[in-house]
Order: structure tokens, then C-alpha cells, then sequence
């Protein structure tokens, strides 16, 4: 199982010049992969600002995004962005989709969070258009540059919708931030939709969850600010926040016996010194 980091894009009053030197120091480190949170209605760093200024810092980790609210963007605009930082980061991108669940998040005209799965679906054919180098805005010129690559794409979600999203048009699926327990679940039925669109193999499965290494108070006043409005979800994240060496190695060993591809460990401030401390524990 790989083991990447999130980066701590939406942590409230992060410190947005912190973001390339943790992309950085995590890559040194030696995690697998950088990931980002995405909401917007929240004050943090978007994740395509992220992601971008993750791949310029770094030369090999992967990105992902885990997940970006797609429908909250119009489609043609995201595609030219994730394209965009994919060719800056050497094809190291992938992009991390879901439909999203607050209506707050949904600040362009047009785009209010009803219909968003509608708009999702022809969404994701516009993607595969415009990274295919088809013209846009009615005249010749497409978005993309030549040699523009389909970005892969992971789904998170819990509807039978998202996961037959997933089955047609992913390389795998993104669980939430919950504990494993009741992440298996969720992975048992990406597994499931995946065999019954006929598609060769597994998914590929990522985790994802929560920690605190400097500062666990206020990781967990941070990370429940995050979910506030959530009903008993925020109980479960911050009951499942990881704030000490054993509770990670925990976590990690519980998503693992789940066959779980890759895990990604999500800050919850943003204390530079928590990637090594994270590192010495799970790598």
C-alpha cells in the first residue's frame, strides 16, 4: 500500500506560503503522493492553486485530488485547469471528482447544486473532449496544447450513481474521511459496480483520513470547524483523527487489511514539522 499526505490547502487560517515547502518536504520525505481537499465556500487555498503549486515545487510525487467538486466549475474551465497542472507536473496529476454536497460550495451563476449529477455526467464528456484537443468557445482553437493526455480520474461518493460513474469512466475510487470500518463498505461497492460494467481487474482504491502530530487540539477544533453542519459526521471525523504515533499506525494497518491501494494522511494544521514526524511513522 502506498502511503501519501494531504496538503493543508483547507485548513482554516492556513498560512498559504507554506503550501509549496510542504510539497517539498513531503516529496523528500519520500510519500507517494500529495493530495488536496477541495471546497470553496471556505477559508483555505483552491485546490487547482494547490495542485499547481505543488507540481512546481516537486519532481516526481503524485497529485490528486481527493476530491474536487466538479459540477461547481464550468466543465470546459476545468479541463483547461487539471490539464494545465498535469503538464506542468509532468503527467503526475490525477484528478480526484466528486459531485459535492453543500450548497454553499456552489458560487457561479448557473451552477447551484441542483442538477449537479446531471451536470456531472456531461461534464465528464467535456473533459474527454477538450483534453482530446477539440475546439472550444465555437471557434478552431482548442483549450489544450498537443500532447494533452486523459487525465485519470478517481471518484468519491456514495451514491449508486457515483459509483457507476466511477465503473465507466475511473481508474478507481476515493472512500471519505471515515474510519476504516465503515470504509470497507464503500470500497466493497466501488468493487462491485466495477465487475458489473465489465471492466478488467480492480479499481484502484485509496483511503483517506485524518491527523494531528504537533498540535492534536488544535488539529481536531480545525478539522471540526471544517465539517461543522455535518450532524454526527463531525463526531466521526474528529473521533477518528489520528494524534498520536500508535493511532496512525493503527489507522494505517486497519485501511491496509482492507486492500487498500494507496492512503493518504490529510493535515489538519499546518505545522511543517508534522511531515516528518508523519514520515517516521509510516515509512
Amino acid at each position: 500500500m502506498k502511503i501519501g499526505i494531504g496538503l493543508p490547502n483547507q485548513v482554516r487560517d492556513v498560512r498559504p506560503h507554506v503550501i509549496p515547502e510542504w510539497a517539498a518536504r513531503a516529496e523528500d520525505a519520500g510519500f507517494s503522493t500529495l493530495g488536496t481537499v477541495g471546497r470553496l465556500a471556505y477559508p483555505g487555498v483552491m485546490d487547482t492553486v494547490a495542485l499547481a503549486a505543488a507540481a512546481g515545487a516537486t519532481k516526481s510525487i503524485g497529485l490528486i485530488s481527493n476530491i474536487l467538486i466538479g459540477p461547481a466549475w464550468p466543465a470546459t474551465l476545468l479541463a483547461k485547469e487539471i490539464a494545465a497542472i498535469d503538464g506542468v507536473s509532468g503527467g503526475r496529476l490525477t484528478l480526484g471528482v466528486g459531485v459535492g454536497v453543500r450548497p454553499d460550495d456552489f458560487v457561479a451563476d448557473g451552477l447551484g447544486i441542483s442538477g449537479r449529477g446531471k451536470r456531472m455526467d456531461a461534464d465528464l464528456e467535456t473533459y474527454r473532449e477538450v483534453w482530446n484537443g477539440a475546439p472550444v468557445g465555437g471557434g478552431d482553437n482548442p483549450a489544450v496544447p498537443p500532447g494533452t493526455r486523459q487525465v485519470p480520474l478517481l471518484f468519491g461518493g456514495m451514491s449508486p450513481a457515483a459509483y457507476a460513474r466511477m465503473a465507466r469512466w475511473g481508474q478507481g475510487y476515493i472512500a471519505g474521511s471515515v474510519p476504516a470500518a465503515m470504509a470497507g463498505q464503500f470500497f466493497d461497492a466501488a468493487r462491485d459496480a466495477w465487475r458489473q460494467q465489465g471492466r478488467e481487474g480492480e479499481p484502484w482504491l485509496v483511503g483517506i483520513a485524518y491527523f494531528a502530530l504537533t498540535d492534536p487540539d488544535t488539529g481536531r477544533r480545525k478539522v471540526a470547524d471544517y465539517y461543522a453542519g455535518s450532524g454526527d459526521f463531525v463526531d466521526i471525523v474528529v473521533g477518528s483523527m489520528s494524534a498520536t504515533p500508535e493511532a496512525v499506525r493503527s489507522t494505517t494497518k486497519a485501511f491496509s487489511d482492507l486492500g487498500v491501494d494507496e492512503f493518504i494522511l490529510n493535515p489538519t494544521t499546518d505545522e511543517l514539522d508534522d511531515i516528518s514526524k508523519l514520515a517516521d511513522i509510516v515509512l
